[in-house]
């Protein structure tokens, strides 16, 4: 059975862009222009995947993706931002969301990251029929890489896939400083453009989900003017 996947944005060009090159990989795309329109179609029948902007009339992203998340626990979800005062705002709500892109994005980051949600919800519904991979552990830290998902102390901790990857590149070499632009390298590997500020927001929220797990949580440090370190 083939996928769909719903991509709900206000503008045409972005909307009608994100459905061609998903089309083309394979998907069926449905598409709507406002979160309200969405929403009629999607409750009765959720599609496989959901592209959400945040700013839309008549029901924005951030209330869709609650409802939508309200029905489906696994169901994966892509917010579309604008700006990086949106990520902000995104990323200080507990949405439930799978990932961020920032606009412009380019079509093959969206298609790598589609690819990667699907493996991850595919390892999550039939976890018996994957081949298994030894998680990467450091410390009370365990990453499962097939699975995209973080134990700190055995307890999980929700992260998106670009925080997931950021957070690899960081433990994958403890006690090394990596850069804002190596970080940037590492989450959005497909020429995407986004800036500082937008990494130090990512660094934020996965301080701040560790933090939840375990109040004494201090391995990520930022080096002032360089970048951040996993401390072993």
């Amino acid at each position: 059975m083939r996928q769909t996947i719903a991509v709900v944005d206000d503008e045409e060009t972005i909307r009608e862009t994100v459905a061609f090159a998903l089309r083309r990989d394979g998907y069926d795309v449905v598409t709507f222009s406002d979160g309200a329109a969405a929403w009629d179609v999607v409750k009765d029948r959720l599609p496989s995947l959901a592209i959400l902007d945040i700013t839309m009339p008549r029901m924005d992203g951030l209330e869709l993706c609650r409802r939508l998340r309200a029905r489906s626990d696994t169901l994966p979800i892509i917010f579309l931002t604008s700006r990086d005062e949106e990520l902000d705002r995104v990323l200080g709500l507990e949405l439930g969301a799978d990932d961020y892109l920032c606009k412009p994005f380019s079509m093959r980051e969206l298609a790598a990251r589609v690819k990667v949600l699907f493996r991850r919800l595919s390892f999550i519904e039939n976890p018996a029929a994957q081949q298994q991979e030894a998680p990467l552990r450091c410390g009370p830290l365990s990453l499962d890489l097939q699975r995209y998902m973080a134990t700190w102390n055995d307890t999980r901790v929700d992260l998106t896939v670009t925080e997931f990857m950021m957070l690899h590149a960081l433990v994958r070499h403890p006690g090394h400083v990596k850069s804002r632009k190596q970080l940037t390298k590492e989450g959005y590997p497909n020429d995407t453009y986004v800036s500082d500020r937008t990494i130090d927001t990512h660094i934020k929220r996965l301080r701040r989900k560790f933090e939840d797990a375990d109040p004494s949580f201090a391995a990520i440090e930022t080096v002032y003017g360089v970048g951040y370190r996993w401390l072993a």
